[in-house]
């Protein structure tokens, strides 16, 4: 079996901001996020590449967290269009009638949801694969080939642990390393002045976490471009490349089912019409697969 584990509030924000026609519910609220999420589930549980049978959908809410405690800098959510934010209730009731699986993460994330996921299902040995249904460059360290990966559904492009270490030259291992080293802007993460991409990689590629990098360059084994001045730089700020780390690190302790069986697509649920119709979309009522 698989289990898809989708980011919900990865497909929200990507629904509301996509191309797809607006759309109000009968009560005149806007409801064009919460819609193209819906029916992205649907498609994605029609697939037949993606033998859907087992799902569980994670949604941040609200966007702040535990983290947001550990550094005044963490993505919050100041700034997010009002229309936008007051769907993140409804796309959550959305998805329950749909017949799936709902995760609402509170002091936790999203991501943390999928991280204990794949954690919890991947050692399951009737479990073939976890995919973890969402591009995010976070979800990398939880890579392990070819038990869990991800899947990029809008490039259509699976992301293993082999992929990560060609296109960004480090293990998974060293993920969250890597972006206390060289920043997540989307996270709010500054990372550590001077360091890219490239110095990140030479450097981790041989030491693989900020723990165990020298504190001299002369003592390193590699020698990336500007060596002297990313270590002092290191040096300077080896406490906040550690916060930042932590803060790139996913949990794997979220509350989630324990039997894999928990997530089991069902059909729809007896919401199911009434929702469509509180959505203004009838049609989609049939839409849905039958139980498998």
């Amino acid at each position: 079996m698989w289990v898809h584990l989708v980011d919900g509030t990865y497909e929200l924000f990507r629904a509301h901001y996509s191309k797809r026609p607006s759309h109000r519910a009968p009560a005149g609220w806007d409801a064009k996020a919460t819609v193209g999420v819906v029916q992205s589930l649907i498609n994605m549980m029609w697939d037949p590449n993606e033998k859907v049978t087992h799902v569980g959908v994670a949604f941040d809410n609200p966007i702040v967290s535990f983290r947001n405690a550990l550094f005044d800098g963490y993505k919050t959510d100041e700034g997010i269009d009002p229309a936008l934010r007051a769907q993140f209730d409804t796309v959550e009731e959305a998805v329950a009638a749909l017949g799936l699986q709902v995760w609402s993460m509170n002091e936790l994330e999203a991501d943390d949801a999928l991280a204990s996921g794949a954690l919890r299902y991947g050692a399951l040995q009737e479990v073939e694969q976890v995919r973890l249904m969402t591009p995010d460059k976070d979800m990398n360290q939880c890579l392990a080939w070819p038990k869990v990966v991800q899947h990029d559904r809008m490039r259509q492009r699976t992301i293993t642990a082999e992929t990560v270490k060609t296109d960004r030259g480090v293990l998974p291992e060293s993920i969250p390393d890597y972006l206390a080293l060289i920043g997540d802007t989307s996270d709010g993460i500054p990372g550590i002045d001077g360091w890219g991409e490239k110095s990140a990689a030479a450097v981790l590629s041989e030491y693989r976490h900020v723990e165990a990098i020298p504190r001299f360059p002369h003592d390193w084994k590699v020698k990336p471009r500007g060596a002297d001045r990313l270590a002092d730089a290191l040096d300077k700020n080896r406490d906040a490349a550690l916060l930042y780390k932590k803060l790139a690190t996913l949990r794997t302790d979220a509350e989630l089912p324990e039997d894999v069986e928990a997530l089991r697509y069902r059909g729809p649920s007896p919401q199911w019409e009434a929702w469509c119709e509180k959505l203004g979309v009838p049609e989609m009522a049939k839409k849905p697969p039958r139980a498998k």
